[in-house]
C-alpha cells in the first residue's frame, strides 16, 4: 500500500514514471497491468496490448506473460504487489484466489451481458461456497472429447458414434480392420485426465465435487461407471500406453497410427506441427447409452479477474476489459490460440472441433473435473496407477482411495462447506 501511495503522490507532483521496456508514461496516464498465465499466447497478447495503447492516450496497458505465472502471482500476492487484472484458467487456482477475497465483484461490467450463460454458470461452480456477484469473466474455452482422422473415417465408411455401445462397436470394427482404434499416450500422467474428464462430465453431475464436500454422496458411488469405462479403453489402445508420452501420442496420431485420439482441442497445434495437412475432426465423448445424456467436456481456458486492490482504477480497467471483449480483439486471440469464445456472437468454430458444434451452440457443456481437484492430490497419478492395476479389485481399490485422498487434501474445505450450509441454509 505504501508503494501505491508514493506512486499517487508522484503523479500529483507532476513526475513521470517508467514502465516496461523503458517506455515513458506521463502523469495523466493510468497504468493497467495484466498478468497472464499463458506464455504460449504471448504473441497474441503483445498484439492486443499494442493495439490498445495505440488507440488510448489516457490509459497504458502492460500485459506480462511469464513462465511459471501462477508461482509468480502467488509470490506477488504474499508481498501485496498486485497486478490489476489476472488472466488465468477456470480452475482450482481461481477458486483459491477467490476464496482468499482477492477479486473484485465485476457484476456491473457492461460486457457481462454478452458472455454465454453456460460459462458464467461454470464460473459459479468454481466457488467453494456461494458468492453474490460475478468475480471472473470467461473469455476463451477449449473442448475435449475424441479427435479422429477424418480421411481415415471417410475411406473406411465409419460413422460417428452417438452412444457408448456404438463407440465400442466402432472400436471393434476398426480393430478388425487391423488399425489401432485409439491412442492414449499415458506416460505423462496428466494425459490420463483427458478421457477421464470427458467421461465424467457425461456420467456425473457437474457439481459432484461440491456434493461430496457437502456430504451428500461419495466418489465411490459417483465415479464407478467412469472408472469402469476408463478401464475398457485400454482394450482398444496401443500396447503399453504408459510407454508413450503426449508428444509420442500426437506424433503417432498425426502419422495415421490410430484412428482416434482421446484428447482435447489443445492438442491440435502439436498434431499439426507433425502433419500440417492432416484433416482432423472431433466428436463429443459418447459416454452414455442415449445421445441426449451426453455432455461436451468444455472448460474455461482463459478467464479475467480484477484485483480488489485495484478498485480505484475501476473505470480504466473496465475500458481495458471492453477492448478485450471486442469481436476483433477476440478474433486475434482465437486466430493465435484456437478454441472457443465465451462471448455470444457469430464466431467461427475451428474445423477441428466442428463435430462438437452442436453441443457448443446449445450450451450443453460441463467443466473439466480436474479443474476442481487439489493439485496436491495428484489425481492424474492416481488414475494411472489404477489403470495399471490388473487385479479384480482395481476399481473398488481406486475409488476407496479417491475418497480417502479427497478427504485428506480437502479437510479444511469440507469443514468450511458443511459449516456454511449448516449456518446459512440450516442444512445438516
Amino acid at each position: 500500500m505504501a508503494r501505491k501511495k508514493i506512486a499517487i503522490l508522484g503523479m500529483l507532483l507532476g513526475t513521470t514514471a517508467f514502465i516496461g521496456c523503458g517506455q515513458e508514461i506521463s502523469n495523466n496516464v493510468i497504468e493497467v497491468e495484466m498478468v497472464s498465465y499463458k506464455p504460449e499466447a504471448v504473441a497474441a497478447f503483445e498484439e492486443i496490448q499494442n493495439k490498445f495503447n495505440e488507440s488510448h492516450d489516457n490509459i497504458h496497458l502492460t500485459i506480462n506473460s511469464p513462465n511459471e505465472a501462477m508461482t509468480i502471482l502467488k509470490t506477488r500476492f504474499i508481498k501485496e504487489d498486485y497486478p490489476d487484472i489476472v488472466a488465468i484458467g477456470g480452475d482450482v487456482n481461481y477458486s483459491n484466489f477467490l476464496d482468499a477475497d482477492l477479486f473484485m465483484d465485476v457484476s456491473d461490467f457492461e460486457g457481462v451481458k454478452n458472455i454465454k450463460q453456460s460459462y458464467l454458470d461454470m464460473e459459479k461452480e468454481l466457488e467453494f461456497t456461494p458468492h453474490e456477484g460475478i468475480y471472473g469473466l470467461p473469455y476463451a474455452a477449449n473442448a475435449a472429447g475424441i479427435l479422429y482422422n477424418e480421411d481415415m473415417f471417410v475411406e473406411h465408411g465409419w460413422e460417428i458414434p452417438e452412444t457408448w455401445d456404438e463407440f465400442i462397436a466402432l472400436c471393434d470394427t476398426i480393430e478388425e480392420e487391423g488399425i489401432v482404434p485409439i491412442y492414449l499416450g499415458f506416460k505423462d500422467t496428466w494425459t490420463c485426465l483427458a478421457p477421464w474428464n470427458a467421461l465424467a462430465v457425461g456420467l456425473t453431475d457437474s457439481d459432484v465435487y461440491n456434493q461430496v464436500n457437502k456430504g451428500n454422496t461419495t466418489f465411490e458411488k459417483e465415479y464407478k461407471e467412469v472408472a469402469e469405462k476408463m478401464k475398457m479403453l485400454l482394450n482398444y489402445a496401443e500396447p503399453n500406453p504408459y510407454a508413450y508420452s503426449y508428444n509420442d501420442a500426437c506424433t503417432a496420431f498425426a502419422r495415421g497410427e490410430a484412428a482416434m485420439y482421446t484428447i482435447g482441442s489443445y492438442a491440435v497445434p502439436q498434431i499439426k506441427s507433425v502433419n500440417p495437412d492432416m484433416n482432423i475432426n472431433s466428436f463429443t465423448f459418447p459416454a452414455n447409452e442415449s445421445k441426449e445424456d451426453n455432455v461436451l467436456n468444455s472448460g474455461i481456458d482463459l478467464n479475467f479477474a480484477v484485483m480488489k486492490e485495484s478498485s480505484e482504477k475501476k473505470e480504466a480497467i473496465y475500458e481495458v476489459l471492453s477492448f478485450l471483449y471486442e469481436d476483433e480483439t477476440i478474433q486475434i486471440y482465437l486466430d493465435d490460440q484456437g478454441g472457443i469464445t465465451c462471448k455470444e456472437g457469430n464466431f467461427k468454430v475451428p474445423n477441428e472441433i466442428g463435430g462438437m458444434r452442436e453441443y457448443i451452440e446449445a450450451g450443453k457443456v460441463a467443466d473439466f473435473h480436474d479443474h476442481h481437484y487439489p493439485s496436491e492430490m495428484s489425481v492424474d497419478a492416481l488414475i494411472q496407477t489404477f489403470l495399471m492395476d490388473e487385479s479384480d479389485e482395481a476399481v473398488e481399490t481406486f475409488l476407496k482411495r479417491f475418497d480417502s485422498e479427497w478427504e485428506r487434501y480437502n479437510r479444511d474445505l469440507i469443514r468450511k462447506v458443511k459449516e456454511y450450509y449448516k449456518e446459512e441454509h440450516n442444512e445438516e
